[in-house]
Formats: structure tokens, sequence, C-alpha cells
């Protein structure tokens, strides 16, 4: 059986109007986790469970590839758009169909 291999992560730095974010992406075996966070909430590749991250009262959104079957860089997530909301991000004006980025700023 093949180990998953989780490299190092390297954040990097996304400017946004009023703040910045870091983005990560990690590679596990043969996918990417891709995830953009702020001081207050997250964005993230079809891998995440933002029902969970509701739980702890995080504001999140899943984002779904504008091209591609998948998200695999910080480009890619920044201009995806908005498929799942979870409740605390959408009482910060997050909606379905935004931009990664537009998301972004309401974070």
């Amino acid at each position: 059986m093949e180990r998953w291999k989780i490299e190092r992560m390297n954040p990097q730095k996304i400017s946004l109007s009023n703040h910045s974010a870091d983005g990560y992406v990690i590679p596990v075996g043969s996918v990417h986790l891709v995830f953009v966070k702020t001081e207050i909430g997250m964005i993230g590749c079809g891998a995440f469970d933002v029902a969970a991250l509701e739980r702890f009262l995080v504001p999140a959104a899943k984002m779904k590839p504008r091209t591609g079957p998948s998200i695999t860089t910080i480009e890619e997530l920044l201009s995806a758009q908005v498929k799942e909301v979870n409740a605390p991000a959408i009482d910060r004006g997050i909606r379905v169909g935004m931009s990664g980025k537009e998301a972004l700023e309401h974070l």
C-alpha cells in the first residue's frame, strides 16, 4: 500500500481590499487540498466540509471550478464559483455564485 505524501505547506499571500489572506495547496496522493484563510474564515476546494466548520462558527464556502474537474491552484480557487456556503458565511454576505476573490472580501 502506497502512503500518501503530504508536502510542506508554503503559504501564498493574497492581497484583498482591506486585508490579506493566506493560501495553501497541500498535495495529498493524487489530489490537492486547496484553501485560503483569513483571520475570520475560509474558502476551500470541494474536499472541504463547510457544515463541519459551521459547528465551530467558522464562516466557510466550498468552491467549484469554472473549468476542469477540480481546483489545483490558488489562482483557480480565487476565480472559482461559490457552490456551498454555511450560515456564518451567509451572515457575512457570501452568496452562492460569487467568485472566490469576492467571497474572501467578506471575510
